[in-house]
């Protein structure tokens, strides 16, 4: 059977257990989404345990079923890293071999940060791992003071750049971005996104960081399944950062949100429209306000948050929809740091026409993007087999 309509969410960061090569990225021992149900007591989950998921991994509070409502596995990635844009570009049929630069442990280097002040004509504060809240309260006056503006980095290969709008205006913030983001191209650096990061406020009433954010991504390495539904004048909707992820490319409409919540909302009042296509959604609080800051509970709540949506966005699909919903790495709240964690990733394919099974084991992540494009009879990658013929 082929489908009018593919959703596509990507749970950011919801990994499924160590890949066998984990303890190379060092990770071994991590498990997302069995270590946060290990660390709070249990997580309930009875969409995503219907699919299968308590079969891929140890869950607790999540059984493993005889008979999946999805057609259920795991996948292993192929690209060398663990990082968003090598995630979601292989699931898209891009085997990445040289991984993007993270800057975690040692901020930027000082040449980096040498050429940023001479480009930009403003000195440079910060150039460290930090939450984004967190270094504007601890910078925000220094920065305000003395006109410089904050660079800082995360887990992630990205380098932010915090200023306020009264001392940096938005349109040189974002010229500031642009040139940084020509600097950062040179291979000795290689980073993957920079972030224009603007906020308001005042120390004594706390700053707050405005809606005008901006990323000046990298385009992908070679042309993905996106490109190639573009071309044959498919709709490819983006909900969330995955227009960022591609840097625009194979992209023909996009909806930004504010939350896990809030991007559910959207992909489901798009069921209501008569697209032909795919809707690629990526839910990026699993990692962001979770994952990276080591917080279980939170990862929990916001997991079974998601299970609810998920209930609802099943009830608003049509028989002749395909739900898939995946991931594109791991991030264990319960391991060491703060980075990433090298994991298998879940898939589940869904349509209430399909009885549901246990496939097995992909070695890509590319196979989604295959899968996607037989479905629309569209070019292939270079990477991943299609799935489509084998749902049941």
């Amino acid at each position: 059977m082929h489908y009018e309509r593919i959703f596509l969410i990507v749970i950011d960061s919801v990994g499924a257990g160590e890949l066998p090569d984990a303890e190379a990225f060092g990770d071994k021992g991590a498990n997302t989404i069995g270590n946060l149900a290990k660390a709070t007591g249990g997580i309930h989950l009875p969409v995503l345990e219907s699919f299968g998921y308590g079969n891929l991994t140890e869950i607790k509070g999540v059984p493993p079923v005889a008979h999946p409502k999805a057609n259920t596995t795991k996948m292993a990635e192929l690209s060398n890293g663990k990082d968003t844009m090598t995630g979601h570009w292989e699931i898209m049929g891009i085997k990445t071999t040289e991984p993007f630069q993270t800057f975690t442990e040692t901020g930027f280097p000082d040449d980096l940060i040498e050429e940023i002040e001479d480009q930009t004509g403003r000195k440079v504060i910060g150039n460290k791992a930090a939450s984004g809240t967190e270094i504007i309260k601890e910078l925000g006056k220094e920065h305000r003071r003395t006109g410089a503006i904050i660079v800082y980095t995360s887990a992630d290969s990205v380098l932010q750049i915090a200023a306020h709008k009264d001392v940096v205006p938005l349109k040189e913030l974002y010229d500031i971005c642009e040139k940084v983001r020509e600097i950062t191209k040179k291979p000795k650096w290689a980073v993957a996104r920079v972030i224009a990061r603007p906020f308001v406020g005042t120390l004594e009433e706390g700053y707050t960081r405005t809606a005008d954010r901006h990323d000046y991504a990298v385009d992908p390495s070679s042309q993905t399944v996106l490109d190639y539904l573009e071309k044959n004048d498919y709709d490819v909707i983006s909900v969330g950062k995955i227009r960022d992820i591609f840097n625009g490319s194979g992209i023909t409409d996009h909806h930004d949100i504010e939350s896990n919540h809030h991007g559910m909302e959207i992909v489901m009042s798009l069921t209501d429209d008569a697209f032909k296509g795919l809707c690629f959604t990526n839910l990026v609080d699993f990692d962001a306000k979770y994952g990276h800051r080591r917080n279980p509970e939170g990862y929990k709540d916001a997991m079974e948050e998601f299970d609810r949506d998920l209930a609802e966005l099943i009830e608003k699909l049509n028989d002749d929809d395909l739900l898939i919903v995946t991931a594109d790495h791991g991030n264990d709240p319960t391991h060491h740091g703060t980075d990433h964690t090298r994991e298998y990733v879940p898939l589940f394919i869904y349509n209430d026409q399909l009885k549901g099974r246990f496939l097995p084991e992909s070695d890509t992540f590319a196979d989604i993007g295959a899968t996607i494009a037989d479905n629309f009879n569209v070019d292939q990658t270079n990477y991943g087999k299609s799935l489509l013929s084998e749902l049941k």
